[in-house]
């Protein structure tokens, strides 16, 4: 044997995944890197603004006002005997929350090409750091909320179902499973198609009024518009969370199970394409 010829070796390193394969099992031991990415994105988001972290109740609560002065006082719509600025706040917490998701995770490719350009871990961990940060966000709303609802609960006014705030962190779970679907859904598409993240912000106020949050369920007469709203994978979830704080609500175990269902293949889908994307982003970013 010659020692002096030198061995040659080549390392090829590639990606293999499987189709259907979710890798949350990689996401999981970045954890504390989602924790990181968490405590980032509620810091920054009011870093550099006037009023800084204040933003978290004047948003919610400036619109609750204008929804109550415009559906509440001009069109006078009906909010099932809650007091109207406790409906629209309720409300708008726990939509703001879905909204939020949305709007964050949908940018997630073209707001981080250059960390993404740079080091690797899983690009899913963004994601869920925005998740994670929106119900952070929504705790910290909900303590203005609460405020009203004490308020509103000793002046005999509102009766909330208490055993029901057991339910309201699947609430929480399945709005953020849902706004992470579409959202990265979203984000994969607008690699190629920028148009996509334009129409982001209007097509979720218009999902916002194909939703029971300026007005309450049993407001639309029953028929075919009441059912196309109760599809409406979000509307479950509003409505059991009103039924749980402000007593008011219209819970359907079918819709709910529905909800859940088209939850579930969305972000099912949803991460699958997303994985799919990751690999040659950097090409069309």
């Amino acid at each position: 044997m010659d020692n002096g010829r030198k061995e040659k070796y080549h390392i090829h390193i590639s990606a293999k995944q499987k189709m259907f394969e979710l890798n949350l099992k990689e996401v999981w031991q970045y954890r504390d890197l989602i924790v990181l990415f968490t405590k980032r994105n509620f810091l920054l988001t009011y870093k550099q603004t006037i009023l800084g972290p204040a933003w978290i109740f004047l948003n919610p609560f400036i619109s609750s006002i204008i929804y109550t002065i415009v559906f509440g006082g001009i069109a006078g719509m009906s909010t099932d005997g809650v007091p109207k600025i406790l409906f629209y706040l309720c409300s708008n917490a726990i939509w703001l929350y879905f909204s939020t998701i949305i709007t964050k995770n949908a940018n997630t490719f073209t707001q981080n090409a250059n960390v993404f350009g740079k080091v690797y871990f899983p690009r899913l961990t963004i994601p869920v750091s925005n998740v994670l940060s929106a119900m952070i966000q929504f705790v910290v709303q909900m303590s203005m909320v609460s405020v009203f609802l004490i308020y509103y609960v000793m002046m005999g006014e509102v009766t909330p179902n208490w055993w029901a705030f057991l339910l309201i962190p699947g609430v929480l779970v399945h709005l953020g499973v849902m706004g992470l679907g579409f959202g990265i859904m979203i984000s994969s598409f607008t690699t190629k198609y920028r148009d996509l993240a334009i129409l982001v912000t209007f097509g979720v106020q218009l999902w916002m009024y194909a939703t029971p949050v300026v007005y309450p369920i049993t407001q639309i007469e029953d028929g075919f518009l009441k059912t196309m709203i109760m599809l409406n994978p979000v509307t479950a979830s509003v409505e059991v969370f009103r039924f749980a704080v402000l007593g008011h609500g219209t819970i359907k175990i079918r819709f709910m199970v529905l909800s859940w269902l088209i939850t579930s293949i969305v972000a099912f889908l949803g991460i699958m394409i997303f994985h799919r994307v990751e690999k040659n982003f950097m090409d069309t970013v």
